[in-house]
């Protein structure tokens, strides 16, 4: 299976409608690989809050409708990051849009755990409450967003729901860049599974990005990684290897907590 990462350089001096534009065309130049991976909130910027409540658009707003029919032209399955939603009363979200080769929605992710301690984010939008998993030919994804990261027992369900492969758009600070690289680690270590972390490049509302998108298998080593700035990273990667790697260390089999009833 091959998956491109599109670490875009989101920042002040380019207006969301022409990055919009932009990005649909390097998607439409990924024709040929099987799942193309966007950051989140990559048309506004994931820490300019203040361009939330201006730039938010409705689940098949303009974003949907661009990125949809890039998917289709280019031919591939699309995770197309996350945006601004406004939903119908009013309510913001952060929200992924999972697109299959031939445009349709196959499923959208509203972030469960919003970054921001009491202010920004965590103020300005709601919170989803349901865990995404999409059925691709070659792997079942997980679908989970930046701060997600940081939350294992969301890893942990998505595995219950049968996840192989984590799938993260991330607008992620080059400030705890140490941290981005260990969880995305960590979690594919203790899940078994391929974790495909996709951030932003650039500084936007001031604040410099990580960039450093990185692909991790199984076992925790790191397939491919990018550097800083804006840059396409392509990687080929065995789907297969994840229940290889369950059979050869049946770690999961020996979980105890967290499950209902308790295994004995």
């Amino acid at each position: 299976m091959r998956a491109s990462l599109l670490q875009i350089d989101v920042n002040d001096s380019e207006s969301v409608a022409s990055r919009r534009l932009r990005v649909a065309a390097l998607v439409r130049e990924q024709a040929g690989v099987d799942l193309v991976v966007l950051p989140e909130l990559w048309t506004t910027g994931a820490f300019a809050y203040e361009g939330f409540e201006a730039e938010a658009e409705p689940l098949e707003g303009p974003t949907y409708e661009v990125m949809a029919k890039a998917a289709s032209d280019a031919g591939v399955w699309l995770h197309a990051g996350s945006i601004p939603e406004r939903d119908p009363e009013g309510a913001l979200y952060n929200t992924s849009l999972v697109f299959s080769p031939s445009g349709e929605l196959a499923a959208s992710y509203r972030k469960i755990h919003r970054f921001g301690f009491d202010k920004g984010e965590a103020v300005l939008m709601g919170a989803g409450a349901e865990l995404v998993t999409v059925r691709l030919p070659e792997t079942v994804i997980g679908v989970a967003t930046c701060y997600d990261l940081r939350f294992p027992e969301l890893f942990r369900g998505l595995v219950d729901a049968g996840a192989e492969t984590f799938v993260l758009p991330a607008g992620w600070p080059e400030r705890r860049r140490s941290h981005w690289t260990l969880l995305a680690q960590a979690r594919a270590v203790e899940n078994q599974a391929y974790v495909l972390a996709c951030g932003t490049a650039g500084t936007h509302a001031g604040v410099p990005q990580a960039g450093h998108s990185i692909v991790v298998d199984p076992w925790g080593e790191v397939l491919a990684e990018a550097g800083a700035g804006e840059e396409i990273l392509t990687v080929e990667f065995d789907p297969a290897k994840v229940a290889t790697t369950r059979e050869q260390f049946p770690a999961l089999k020996d979980r105890l907590l967290g499950l209902d009833p308790p295994r004995r």
